[in-house]
């Protein structure tokens, strides 16, 4: 059906796809802000878990339905490009934020603990791709280690955040996670409306993943470009639109650690795309299918999570035009990133 669509046709689906993952990712902030509150969980960890995989499922579901099709390299670098992408946004959101340098104010250990697992689970691709190729029922053993360290790092950052073994050094820049409590006395939306509300949101952004994967697949066939090229480029960018949105308006609120929060754990949460795309990609193991291309968006999400970790803990105050030394290095890199890529894919 898709690929007797029109090219104008899948464009259009591929753009109000988008649009619904985008408009859906606006609502999602103020509510996963609430629940954070109410549940006495806090921005970071709320942020890392819900508003993570709320924003990630768009993108999951572009990654499934790659694997089901075949398509590896497609799966693969839609789930780790996503990761690099997202993580610019939060370079985009320090430049919203005038005051001081949002790595500075958003000091958190739960979100340094985070990104320190983000680091190793995208290292876990590297070492099944570079070790002999073998498979458990069609999957490959790092498969079942990525959910386990992820689990891990959600346990350990709830225990950072109930008995931290260090504190971040306050100063008049840093904005803490303080509750609404007007909304505590006479919240206006109950509690068990938030989450249905959240869940419905979360419904509408897995239909648009699945029409975004749909439509790229098609487009990957008509025109025959690189199919790295299109999941780090196109379907990752387009379904990491909330994590923009969210971060954004986070910041804007100020909850600067949902923000800082929000772009790790979505992040963190991205891994689980393969693990989930190597379960569905059935002719063997997904990381012996995909080549050195997909391979660089990975590396590029360690170097990019390297650099965010160095803001979050040198804590610059204020850096050039106004945002962190660390922003200025990820956009940089970034784009570096994308020349290279779209003059070798």
């Amino acid at each position: 059906m898709w690929n007797a669509m029109p090219t104008a046709a899948l464009a259009a689906i591929f753009v109000v796809s988008g649009l619904m993952i985008f408009v859906s990712g606006l609502r999602l902030t103020g509510i996963v802000d609430k629940i954070a509150d109410r549940t006495g969980l806090g921005e970071a960890l709320v942020g890392a878990v819900l508003l993570g995989a709320a924003t990630s499922l768009s993108g999951t579901v572009v990654s499934v339905t790659a694997a089901v099709e075949g398509r590896a390299s497609l799966a693969f670098s839609n789930s780790v490009g996503g990761i690099a992408a997202q993580t610019v946004f939060l370079a985009v959101a320090d430049m919203f934020y005038r005051k001081t340098n949002l790595e500075h104010a958003a000091a958190d250990l739960a979100n340094v603990f985070q990104g320190l697992v983000l680091v190793v689970l995208l290292a876990l691709p590297f070492v099944a791709f570079t070790t002999p190729e073998f498979a458990v029922f069609g999957v490959h053993p790092v498969s079942f280690a990525i959910p386990v360290v992820y689990l891990f790092g959600l346990s350990g950052s709830r225990r950072v955040r109930a008995e931290p073994m260090w504190e971040p050094v306050e100063t008049d820049e840093t904005r803490t996670d303080t509750p609404d409590e007007e909304d505590l006395r006479a919240p206006k939306v109950s509690t068990p409306r938030l989450f249905a509300t959240f869940g419905v949101l979360m419904a509408f952004m897995g239909i648009a993943g699945w029409a975004v994967a749909e439509s790229a697949l098609a487009f990957i066939d008509r025109a025959g470009v690189s199919e790295s090229l299109v999941g780090a480029l196109a379907t990752a960018v387009v379904t990491s639109l909330p994590e923009l949105v969210t971060t954004v308006g986070a910041v804007q609120r100020g909850a600067l650690q949902l923000a800082v929060g929000g772009i790790i754990g979505g992040n963190t949460f991205d891994t689980l795309f393969l693990t989930l795309a190597d379960v569905f990609y059935r002719p063997g193991s997904l990381y012996h299918a995909i080549g050195p291309g997909d391979l660089f968006w990975a590396a590029l999400g360690i170097l990019m999570t390297g650099i965010l970790l160095g803001g979050l803990i040198l804590r610059q105050k204020r850096g050039p035009a106004r945002i962190g030394g660390e922003s200025m290095a990820m956009v940089l890199v970034y784009v570096i990133a994308v020349v290279i890529q779209a003059f070798t894919a």
